[in-house]
């Protein structure tokens, strides 16, 4: 049974020496496999999985092979596991652990900075200068779990302390792997402005990040909060999360609707979250002289951008990766205080054996699928619509 040198478990929560974990073959190729259940190292505990979201960029990494980078290239046949907007319950102690317990219910973060290069102690561990370098050798110090080492398609996972956010037992396994998305939405805003009160936002694409862009910002205090984007069954969660104006872009300009709402000024911040070819251009015109455009989503190919009227008005544009500067701890403040309702764009439960499927009915959006969740104990082997 599971019990390396100077590691601290409970004897009620007992740990196998081998796990089910999915691993990346060719492209779009998953298989499930007996792995050894990690040993976690100074400053790090193992978790034990229990519920783990499906990222529209782990259907990325799964198709495409990037952002993941894997001992210096792409994923594929190296014994990767992806997934990474994983929760559960901290199962075993590194060695001089003591800020969490076992037993504890965690969610967590993706990135864990090296803490020794130059983004890093700006406190930008999600830009860390050693991202990517230590695949097999994380004495360097960064992690980003589900890109540059084995993520959550599994049964354990061992994570930095720096990367844990403790939750309450108010919060559903599945409520508490949406914190990442929300602390994405949360870091986007924060590095637009921080508290965003009384100034007008409008966000671009209703995908998971964008729909909670919309509940942060309104619980922020924006207004008015803007939601642009092509499916209305997908704007009416927007409507039930806080915006205050939908524009479907199928029936209306949406540079001329976020205008017209605003009375001609445009918006201080506009968070785009749709990768569409024009959505930087589009986002120029929506925001006022001095606006600030948050890029969170990102296109397949390159795209033109009128850089020439960005500069003529002074507007700021932005690149975000991931729930940096520890916005997953405010995300999941506000979830746990019901400032807005996360779980509205939870749709569909799935077993860990039926990954396969369940990323089909992300990939392909079957049912309506907005986030999928995928659960390593508690479910049946077969598709749970969410309450």
């Amino acid at each position: 049974m599971y019990a390396p040198a100077g590691v601290k478990t409970r004897a009620d929560l007992p740990i196998p020496d081998t796990m089910k974990a999915w691993v990346l073959g060719d492209p779009d190729q998953l298989k499930l496999v007996d792995k050894p259940v990690p040993v976690p190292r100074r400053a790090e505990v193992l978790v034990r999985i229990d519920a783990v979201a499906i990222c529209a960029t782990d259907l990325e990494i799964i198709h495409y092979g990037s952002p993941a980078l894997i001992q210096g290239g792409m994923p594929f046949n190296k014994n990767f596991t992806p997934g990474h907007e994983y929760m559960g319950t901290v199962a075993a102690l590194g060695p001089g652990v003591d800020e969490y317990s076992v037993g504890q219910r965690v969610t967590v973060e993706i990135h864990a900075g090296c803490g020794q290069c130059k983004r890093c102690r700006e406190g930008m561990y999600t830009a860390c200068h050693n991202y990517g370098l230590n695949y097999g050798d994380v004495d360097k110090g960064h992690r980003a779990n589900g890109f540059t080492t084995d993520g959550g398609f599994c049964e354990y996972q061992v994570n930095n302390i720096n990367t844990l956010v403790a939750i309450p037992d108010t919060m559903s396994d599945e409520e508490a792997t949406l914190v990442v998305t929300a602390g994405t939405a949360m870091y986007g805003l924060t590095e637009l402005g921080g508290l965003v009160a009384g100034e007008g936002v409008a966000v671009l694409g209703p995908g998971p990040i964008g729909l909670l862009g919309v509940a942060v910002a309104k619980a922020l205090g924006a207004s008015p909060v803007i939601l642009t984007g092509t499916r209305d069954n997908r704007l009416q969660i927007g409507r039930e999360l806080g915006a205050d104006h939908v524009v479907n872009v199928r029936k209306e300009n949406a540079v001329e609707a976020v205008r017209r709402v605003t009375g001609g000024k445009g918006v201080d911040y506009v968070l785009e979250c749709s990768g569409a070819a024009d959505a930087v251009n589009e986002a120029g015109r929506m925001v006022n002289r001095g606006g600030k455009i948050c890029l969170a989503a990102f296109p397949h190919e390159q795209v033109p951008v009128d850089v020439a009227y960005l500069v003529r008005n002074n507007i700021y544009l932005y690149g975000i990766r991931g729930e940096g500067k520890s916005a997953t701890h405010r995300a999941e403040a506000f979830m746990s205080q019901k400032r807005f309702d996360a779980r509205r764009i939870h749709t569909h439960t799935f077993a860990l054996e039926d990954l396969p499927t369940a990323i089909r009915y992300a990939r392909e959006r079957i049912d309506d699928a907005i986030k999928v969740v995928v659960k390593a104990r508690g479910v049946a082997a077969h598709k749970v619509a969410a309450e």
